[in-house]
């Protein structure tokens, strides 16, 4: 008797994808310790913020034992791993600012950080990956959060990676709601898709509303002249023209970008379910940073950019509803942008014309704090980008994603 033929594609599904039901692209539930072995590293990796205000992280990483990594056997203990070599790696490069940087990394350090790196595809350096969805805990029954590792800014660092969690948090249902979308438009059902595009328009208005608690838990001060460095890489940065050579790994010197806002998945998403194209720069960057990214993530975004367009399904549809739950969502994307912007200006730019002021004079502490931040990067991001017309020029190519006008 003949097999009865069935369609073969199966649904979309973010189940291969590293993706949780309750978190996103969270890591669920990290170690907080690593096997005993390794105790060295935490030990020194719990104290990069006072080992570098007391100018003494990178003798102790001098004098550190070169252990193998070959006992991190389970993906946790990976990223533990990953998230302690690679605060210490910033904590070694920037402890004396952007004037006495090093321009290579201890091999004690360099190596199994690489190892590790290799084996997780990810960068040898601090990520988005690293401070924000490997980097908390619960506190207590209640769920109160604290970040495993920190970098030198006291509150103000919690502030800054507990509300970008915020924001990853804020995804989920917006992410949950992505393989109805793609699903819906295979199967014509413009209903299903409209409904999933209302959701992932509440969830990004969510996602502002969370990233709107920067201003409440960080000190713009703060920020810029003390926090900004450490999460500042070694490429298209010219404290560090030469880049970092990784002892004991190769003797050329390598080039990373430091942590960004473009290495989180989430908006790389949206991108490419709603079809905003970026010009030929700006794309460039936010192709580059999915380097940067867990790859099962990355995957993602690329797998979400080969669908059926969203875009021509909606205009093909005419479905009034349905034509307005995805406005609503490119409109929504666009104001997370535009806030994303005051963020940065609060935050950089700011900052950064009153610490020119500032240069010769220091009439507190906050004056202080400021004049002494980085000149190399008044105008850029962490990421190496020159910042405010990266993000301009990203926003403005949002609002091309609308539906053309109906008379």
């Amino acid at each position: 008797m003949a097999a009865v033929e069935t369609d073969s594609k199966a649904p979309f599904s973010l189940d291969s994808y590293h993706v949780s039901e309750e978190l996103g692209f969270i890591l669920p539930e990290p170690l907080v310790d690593l096997p005993p072995y390794y105790k060295p590293w935490m030990d020194i990796a719990l104290r990069v913020p006072e080992l570098v205000q007391s100018h003494e992280l990178r003798s102790h990483i001098n004098e550190m034992p070169m252990l193998s990594s070959k006992f991190l056997q389970k993906h946790r203990e990976l990223r533990l791993a990953h998230l302690a070599l690679s605060a210490m790696t910033m904590g070694y490069v920037w402890q004396e600012g952007e004037n006495d940087t090093v321009e290579t990394l201890p091999c004690n350090l360099a190596v199994p950080f690489c190892e590790v790196s290799q084996r997780l595809g990810l960068p040898p350096i601090f990520t988005h990956a690293d401070g924000v969805l490997a980097n908390w805990r619960k506190r207590d029954p209640e769920g109160n959060l604290e970040l495993l590792v920190s970098l030198p800014g006291g509150d103000s660092v919690r502030g800054f990676f507990m509300v970008t969690l915020l924001v990853e948090l804020a995804a989920v249902p917006a992410l949950r709601s992505i393989p109805t979308v793609i699903n819906g438009v295979g199967c014509g059902d413009t209903e299903a898709v409209a409904r999933a595009l209302e959701n992932i328009s509440q969830s990004i208005e969510d996602m502002t509303d969370a990233l709107k608690l920067m201003q409440v838990h960080v000190e713009p001060a703060v920020f810029y002249g003390i926090m900004r460095i450490y999460l500042s890489g070694w490429k298209d940065n010219p404290s560090m023209p030469k880049g970092l050579v990784y002892e004991g790994v190769q003797t050329e010197a390598m080039e990373y970008s430091g942590g960004s806002a473009a290495q989180s998945s989430l908006l790389h998403c949206f991108d490419e379910l709603l079809g905003v194209k970026h010009e030929e720069k700006s794309g460039a960057f936010l192709t580059r940073m999915r380097n940067y990214m867990p790859p099962a993530h990355k995957q993602l975004i690329q797998d979400i950019s080969l669908q059926p367009s969203l875009r021509s399904f909606v205009q093909q549809q005419a479905d009034e509803r349905l034509s307005q739950a995805f406005q609503l969502c490119v409109t929504r994307l666009l104001a997370l942008r535009s806030y994303h912007i005051n963020v940065v200006s609060r935050f950089i730019t700011v900052p950064a014309a009153r610490a020119r002021q500032l240069r010769d004079q220091s009439r507190d502490l906050e004056a202080e704090m400021i004049s002494r931040a980085p000149t190399a990067l008044e105008e850029r991001g962490t990421g190496g980008s020159g910042i405010m017309t990266f993000l301009k020029t990203v926003r403005d190519q949002t609002k091309d994603a609308f539906l053309p006008e109906t008379s």
